[in-house]
């Protein structure tokens, strides 16, 4: 894990932010305009020698520790795991969490700054060499009651404030009680202390003003040497101008997070040498944190192997009950519980891997995904999951690319994947035809032995049908003639329906069609017994229950409908090893049941599929809903009026007609012969690309370009919000998809055994 920390008041230098105001300009223009001066000429050159007046040195720092910030995450790609700052560098460690933007912050530092500038009469000193049990002795035996304790800065290193009279006395006092040094700081004021009330209530009146968004990554605050709790921003920032800045604390308590790495961001090294003697000489300090209940239902820590499952003991109900038994056995599961794939490796290798640790199975997100990197993804899932844990790799349809279906199946065959779900099919291919006869053969009671397993992720009875038969004697005899299967592996496909399993899909985000779980799930299963009959098949085939799924209350109703598994995606989506950005995440992280909309699928546009998509903040679902509209309305681009073709190509797509024609061409040859043949084709073929690239925003987190972000999502993950709100899981950075499913998985055992007793009286 990394900590960045950001230093405060006594870390300005003159030359500080070289570089970062030229590579930020837009926003040196906004500080500028805050600010009432130039920013770059105050830190770089200091003309009229400010830079060390409290005023000017607070929004400099704030400035500078903000742009170094912003530079790391360019330059890494990654987040740090926590934040802190020293004092005035707490704003940038609140702002690096989206606590506020940029120039909230700056306003922020800057009325702070002012406020503390007018303290007058008070002084600070460094005291080096003395414990804070030797200091608070000296400062009782000595009566020096009018001093505090400003900053903790080490266990060696403490900061005294008060009047600047008596910090002056003070000096020979301690030098005589053992102190190495006794140094006075050039401050205008008693810094963090009680000195300090008339700033905090005026800092307090102005706070009022202000509301704050939810924080992406856990702050630790200075007065509590904890992490920030949401509610209580502006009273942890009006408390901290007069309480003491506890560094040792929370250095200590990071520290006891386990391996944790500390990167100073901004200017000097003063942060990185404090902490490096906390860690000499302190140990990591051990904290039982007790997390808060939401309603409902209690969150709780993910139980051990042998300590989960155990929700009630007269039911029988538990997490590991859950669900059918059969279809755990087959697929090697301790919990009937699947992370259904997401597009581009959203569902990424990481989180498969994960889940399959954990006795649960995840699918690889290879739709759209390149093929070499489908392979690599798929060569470390095996790597890591060589002991028999599941996992299963998704194979979406694509009715325009049936040779990069093909190619998936090949791959497929090539690894020995034996577990595979599929999306977004309206009828069975020969791809997976293909897929699902590999490897036949009679077993030795005459039974069938099937090799690879099919879970077909539908939503429509008639699309199930297709899945619930034997694969279509046509196409077998196809690939038969064309020596892609045998004849043994064509006679046997006679006994067996095409899927093992029926994934359910209701509410989702991504492919769905607005179905809902309470009617979808009783004339699935009615379906299954109807086909199990008609085909007079030996093995039961699985009906589970996806979409919608995000909290207890709808896992429960799902197995209560008869569910033999559950699939979760959208909740999933909003964790640490979900493949898509951080600026993604934070979006998801603050959803709610209401902000999703349905938008047209860009895969299979002209077929008038739609899709769910995240919609709060974003313009990409008004956007792709009017490609449509216009898709329909005309047979080529040069019918849309002037007016519309200058709007799309300047406001949707910031490029040409023309400019985006010549990039569909070169990245899928295979539609430009009926393109160049068909107007409306062409037309799609351009439409279509907006797709693509809202959702390469969105994986990218293109932050220029933000209100084009294509996330799929459904409301599950607003529903999950609001179930872990004030538990540790807040934040998407505490949410992993394995500790997730059992959370999940024991809060709903937990509440069936609560339902089941209501109703029968006990």
């Amino acid at each position: 894990m990394v900590t960045y920390v950001f230093p405060g008041q006594g870390s300005q230098k003159k030359g500080m932010g070289e570089g970062l105001f030229e590579e930020f300009k837009e926003l040196t223009e906004k500080a500028d305009e805050i600010l009432g001066y130039s920013i770059k000429e105050l830190c770089l050159e200091d003309p009229e020698d400010k830079l060390g007046q409290t005023q000017f040195t607070q929004p400099a720092l704030y400035v500078v520790n903000a742009f170094a910030y912003m530079k790391k995450i360019i330059d890494t790609g990654k987040n740090p795991d926590f934040v802190a700052g020293h004092s005035l560098g707490e704003y940038n460690a609140l702002f690096a969490s989206g606590a506020f933007d940029f120039e909230t912050g700056l306003k922020l530092v800057k009325k702070r700054g002012e406020l503390m500038s007018q303290a007058s009469g008070g002084g600070m000193a460094a005291v080096i060499g003395l414990s804070e049990e030797s200091i608070r002795k000296v400062l009782e035996e000595n009566d020096l009651k009018v001093i505090d304790i400003a900053n903790y800065n080490t266990p060696s290193q403490i900061v005294l404030s008060g009047p600047k009279k008596d910090i002056e006395n003070a000096k020979p006092i301690f030098e005589a009680a053992g102190a190495k040094m006794y140094m006075p700081l050039k401050v205008s004021g008693a810094f963090h202390s009680r000195y300090m009330q008339d700033s905090k209530k005026m800092f307090e009146e102005y706070l009022d003003s202000f509301e704050f968004p939810e924080m992406a990554i856990p702050v630790i605050s200075n007065v509590s040497a904890r992490p920030y709790e949401q509610g209580k921003i502006k009273e942890n920032l009006a408390e901290q101008i007069t309480n003491s800045v506890k560094w040792t604390e929370s250095i200590r308590y990071l520290m006891g997070k386990g391996q944790m790495e500390f990167e100073q961001v901004g200017p000097g090294t003063v942060l990185t040498g404090l902490i490096r003697s906390i860690q000499s000489e302190a140990e990591p300090l051990k904290v039982d944190e007790t997390r808060q209940e939401d309603v409902n239902v209690k969150l709780e820590e993910p139980k051990t192997e042998e300590a989960s499952g155990h929700a009630a003991d007269s039911t029988g109900i538990s997490a590991l009950t859950l669900g059918d038994a059969e279809f755990k056995k087959d697929y090697n599961l301790k919990y009937a519980y699947l992370a259904g794939a997401m597009y581009r490796g959203i569902a990424s290798k990481e989180m498969v891997v994960k889940m399959g640790k954990a006795g649960m199975m995840g699918f690889l997100g290879t739709g759209g995904m390149k093929m070499d990197e489908a392979e690599s993804a798929i060569q470390y899932i095996q790597k890591e999951l060589s002991s028999g844990e599941a996992y299963g790799v998704n194979i979406l349809h694509s009715p325009n690319r049936p040779d990069r279906e093909d190619s998936m199946v090949d791959l497929l065959i090539k690894y020995g994947v034996k577990v595979i779900e599929t999306a977004a099919y309206m009828n069975v291919t020969p791809s997976l035809v293909r897929y699902r006869l590999s490897g036949l053969r009679r077993e030795g009671q005459g039974g069938i032995s099937i090799p690879n397993r099919i879970i077909a992720k539908l939503s429509r009875p008639e699309v199930a049908e297709t899945f619930l038969r034997p694969a279509p004697e046509q196409i077998v005899e196809k690939l038969l003639a064309e020596g892609k299967v045998t004849q043994e592996e064509a006679e046997l496909s006679k006994g067996i329906p095409m899927a093992d399993d029926i994934s359910v899909e209701a509410d989702s985000g991504g492919h769905t069609d607005s179905g809902v779980a309470y009617a979808l799930m009783p004339a699935m299963i009615n379906l299954r017994d109807e086909m199990m009959k008609k085909y007079n098949y030996s093995k039961k085939i699985r009906i589970g229950a996806a979409g919608g799924i995000g909290t207890p209350e709808a896992a429960a109703a799902a197995f209560v409908l008869g569910a033999d598994f559950i699939v979760t995606g959208s909740i999933n989506q909003c964790t640490v090893e979900a493949g898509t950005s951080e600026s993604a995440k934070n979006l998801l992280q603050e959803m709610d049941v209401q902000d999703t909309v349905y938008a047209p699928a860009g895969d299979m546009f002209e077929m008038g599929a739609r899709v769910q998509v995240l919609k709060k903040g974003l313009f990409f679902p008004a956007r792709a809903n009017k490609l449509y509209e216009l898709y329909r309305q005309y047979n080529s681009l040069d019918e849309i009026d002037e007016k519309t073709r200058t709007q799309l190509q300047e406001r949707y797509f910031k490029r040409s007609f023309d400019e985006i024609y010549n990039e569909v061409k070169l990245k899928h040859p295979s539609i430009v012969e009926k393109a160049e043949k068909n107007p409306k084709s062409k037309m799609a073929a351009v439409f279509r690309w907006y797709f693509e690239y809202a959702t390469d925003l969105a994986l990218k987190g293109d932050e220029e370009n933000k209100v084009d972000y294509q996330i799929f999502c459904g409301p599950a993950l607003g529903a999950f919000n609001r179930w872990v709100k004030g538990s540790h899981m807040e934040s998407w950075k505490n949410r992993h998809v394995d500790e997730t499913g059992l959370m999940l998985m024991d809060a709903t055992a937990e509440l069936l055994v609560k339902r089941f007793r209501m109703l029968s009286g006990k």
